[in-house]
């Protein structure tokens, strides 16, 4: 018997900068995790995946991650992907100077 499909947001890391991206319903790459497409059918999530893993010019390591529906838009899961949502943990910059 195979799992039951659980909800999924896209991620990546932008090519250029680095940072932790997530892909949107309209196909672009956002830093806010809010703003991710949150996908609840796995047919779906396949095509997503594929296309977003074809733009090698734009994003590294695309890969499909568990996420929820929050009240202000999709929020990770796992605390993998809640620690990614924060920026690098070497010193305070990016979006752990926004906090």
């Amino acid at each position: 018997m195979s799992r039951r499909f659980t909800p999924k947001v896209i991620t990546a890391n932008a090519l250029l900068e680095g940072d932790v991206v997530w892909q949107t319903a309209d196909d672009r790459w956002t830093r806010d995790i809010r703003e991710a497409e949150l996908i609840e059918d796995e047919a779906h999530a396949d095509i997503r995946l594929l296309d977003a893993s074809a733009q090698r010019n734009v994003v590294v390591g695309v890969y499909l991650a568990d996420a929820k529906a929050g009240a202000e838009g999709p929020e990770p899961v796992h605390f993998r992907e809640a620690f990614r949502t924060r920026g690098p943990s070497n010193y305070a910059h990016g979006k752990q100077v926004e906090v």
